[in-house]
């Protein structure tokens, strides 16, 4: 998986995510186009897991 395609739908994934994931905080989930990176590493950091297991984590909630 490449770049996040998560643009129009953020705010809901954002809200399943931390539903799921009790410790993330509304910091932690801050997107802003074009630092998809930045959020990968905040959620890798906070979340103990790869930047490709977490893009799939958002991806499947996005589905």
């Amino acid at each position: 998986m490449n770049k996040l395609n998560i643009k129009g739908n953020w705010n809901e994934i954002a809200g399943k995510l931390k539903q799921k994931f009790a410790n993330l905080t509304d910091d932690d989930l801050l997107y802003a186009e074009g630092k998809e990176d930045e959020l990968l590493g905040r959620l890798q950091k906070k979340l103990g897991k790869t930047q490709d297991e977490i893009q799939k984590i958002i991806h499947s909630e996005h589905e």
